[in-house]
C-alpha cells in the first residue's frame, strides 16, 4: 500500500513532464510554421554579429541583429501609365520598381565607424560608388586618396557602396571577388540589386539608411565615383577652416549645376521621359562625380527621401531633397566634374602643379591617379605659379 502511494506521485510527475514537453514541441512547430509563412512575404536583409561594449562590465560582447523588410514586388499598375509600352525597356523596368527601397544586404560593415557613438570620431567619411567589376579602381584608391589615415589630426574612413552585376555564373564570380576583398579590407557595402546607372539613386538611399543606423555622427562625407581624383588632404584642411567644423550645420558643395531640366532625347544616357518626371526643370544640384556634405545635411536628405519618389539621376535627386528641405547646394571652385583647363598643349596635362590646389577632379584612369597622388606628395615638388 505504501509502495502504491509512492508510485502514484512519480507517475503523475512523469505525465506532467510529458505534457509539458508535448506543449513546447507543439509551440515550436507552430513557430516554425509561422516563420516559413512569414519568409514568403519578407526577406531577411541582415543577420550579423557586432562587437558592442557592455556598459556594466566595460567589456566587448557579441550582439546579433536581424533586419527584415517586405519583399518588393513589381508594381504592375505602372503598365497603365500613358504610352508606357512605347518607353525603352530600362525605363519600363524602372517604373515597375520605382517604389522599391529595401533589398537584401550581402556585405556589411556595421563597426566601420566604431559604433553609433564612436562615429563622432570620423571626420571625413569617403563614400565611393563602385560596381563589382571595378577591382582595379578600388585597389588604386586604397593606396592613394582613399587610404584610411589620420590627416591633420583627424580620421578619414573609407566605404565602397555596390550592387550586383551580370547574372548566373558571372554574377557569382563577381560577388565572390567582392567577398574576398571585403575579408581583406573590411570596406564594402553591397546590396542585392542590379548595379546600373538607373539604380544610382537607390544606391544613395540605401547607403543613407545604413548611415543613420551605423554611422550617424560622422562629421562630413565625400560622396563620389571611383574614377575621380580627390585631394582628401585638401578637403580636410578646407573643412577644418569652416566656422562649424563639427558637421552639425548645413553643407553641400561641389560643381554646381542650375537652370537645367530633364533630357527628353531617347538616345541620351540621361534620358528622362515625362512619365518619370513631369516638370521641365530641375532644382539646383551638384554634379554626382563628387561633392562634400555635412553629416547633418546627409540626414536631412535621408529624411526628405521618404516623401520624394526616386528619380534615376542621383545627383538631381539629391538636389530635389535639398530643395524640399529649403536648403541649397553651393559651388566650390576646387571641385570640377568636367576636367581641368590646361592653358597650352605644350605642357603636360598631368603636371601635378595644375592639381595641387583642387579638391576633386572627375574622370581619372587608375594609372594616372596613382602617379598623380604620389607626385603631389613628393617633398621635392616645386611649382612656379608664373609658368601657368
Amino acid at each position: 500500500m505504501d509502495m502504491a502511494r509512492n508510485t502514484l506521485p512519480r507517475v503523475s510527475r512523469m505525465i506532467n513532464i510529458k505534457l509539458i514537453t508535448l506543449f513546447w514541441v507543439g509551440a515550436l512547430l507552430i513557430v516554425i510554421d509561422l516563420l516559413i509563412k512569414y519568409s514568403k512575404d519578407y526577406n531577411i536583409t541582415q543577420v550579423y554579429m557586432r562587437r558592442d561594449l557592455d556598459q556594466t562590465t566595460k567589456t566587448a560582447r557579441n550582439t546579433s541583429y536581424v533586419y527584415t523588410w517586405p519583399r518588393c514586388e513589381q508594381n504592375m499598375s505602372a503598365a497603365s501609365i500613358t504610352n508606357f509600352s512605347k518607353l525603352p525597356g530600362h525605363i519600363q523596368d524602372f517604373l515597375y520598381h520605382q517604389h522599391c527601397r529595401h533589398f537584401p544586404m550581402l556585405l556589411d560593415i556595421p563597426d566601420k565607424c566604431g559604433g553609433v557613438e564612436g562615429s563622432a570620431e570620423v571626420f571625413l567619411l569617403l563614400v565611393i560608388k563602385s560596381s563589382p567589376g571595378n577591382y582595379d579602381r578600388r585597389e588604386v584608391l586604397r593606396k592613394t586618396w582613399a587610404h584610411e589615415r589620420l590627416s591633420n589630426g583627424v580620421w578619414i574612413r573609407r566605404i565602397f557602396i555596390s550592387g550586383t552585376s551580370e547574372s548566373g555564373f558571372e554574377k557569382e564570380r563577381l560577388n565572390k571577388g567582392l567577398q574576398m576583398e571585403h575579408r581583406q579590407y573590411n570596406d564594402i557595402l553591397q546590396w542585392d540589386f542590379r548595379d546600373t546607372f538607373y539604380n544610382l539613386t537607390l544606391k544613395q538611399v540605401v547607403f543613407l539608411e545604413w548611415m543613420e543606423r551605423n554611422c550617424p555622427h560622422a562629421r562630413f562625407l565625400l560622396n563620389g565615383d571611383d574614377d575621380v581624383f580627390a585631394h582628401t588632404d585638401n578637403m580636410v584642411e578646407y573643412l577644418q577652416r569652416l566656422n562649424d567644423s563639427d558637421g552639425n550645420k548645413h553643407l553641400f558643395t561641389g560643381h554646381l549645376i542650375q537652370g537645367v531640366g530633364p533630357i527628353r532625347e531617347t538616345g541620351s544616357k540621361y534620358y528622362i521621359p515625362v512619365q518619370v518626371h513631369k516638370s521641365d526643370s530641375y532644382p539646383p544640384y551638384c554634379g554626382g562625380g563628387g561633392f562634400l556634405l555635412s553629416g547633418y545635411t546627409a540626414m536631412v536628405i535621408y529624411n526628405m527621401s521618404h516623401s520624394i519618389e526616386i528619380l534615376p539621376i542621383d545627383d538631381v535627386y539629391m538636389g530635389m531633397c535639398l530643395f524640399k528641405a529649403g536648403l541649397s547646394p553651393q559651388s566650390h571652385m576646387g571641385v570640377t566634374t568636367s576636367g581641368v583647363h590646361i592653358p597650352s598643349k605644350k605642357v603636360d596635362a598631368y603636371d601635378p602643379c595644375f592639381y595641387r590646389d583642387f579638391l576633386l577632379v572627375h574622370r581619372f584612369l587608375s594609372t594616372n591617379m596613382y602617379i598623380m597622388w604620389h607626385r603631389l606628395h613628393d617633398p621635392d615638388l616645386k611649382c612656379n605659379s608664373t609658368r601657368y
